[in-house]
């Protein structure tokens, strides 16, 4: 069974940093990409960051691009998100999904 679990949100000050966690299980990391998502109130869903299966090719929205990185660690079967130079428009829930599969999301909250 496929399962993922977020961590990592918190509050922060514009221009601060987080780093979210996403635990997995059943699956590999060369079968398929995982991806980060994002979903503020009233807005649509967003794709923020996206690592893929095989070599690990990383693919950013122009929202993120030059802040956040995508990593995972295999051994540890969890992919992180690296958020700098936060910003209020970054607030969201952030989710990882694999294969259509997401976790149940972890609330970033940047003040100004």
């Amino acid at each position: 069974e496929v399962q993922l679990v977020e961590s990592g949100g918190a509050l922060v000050q514009a221009g601060g940093s987080l780093r979210l966690s996403c635990a997995t299980s059943g699956f590999s990391y060369d079968d398929y990409a995982v991806g980060w998502f994002r979903q503020a109130p009233g807005k649509e869903r967003e794709g923020v960051a996206c690592i893929s299966s095989g070599h690990g090719d990383t693919y950013y929205a122009d929202s993120v691009k030059g802040r956040f990185t995508i990593s995972r660690d295999k051994a540890k079967n969890t992919v992180y998100l690296q958020m700098n130079r936060l910003k209020p428009e970054d607030t969201a829930v952030y989710y990882c999904e694999y294969n259509g599969v997401r976790g149940q999301g972890t609330q970033v909250t940047v003040s100004s």
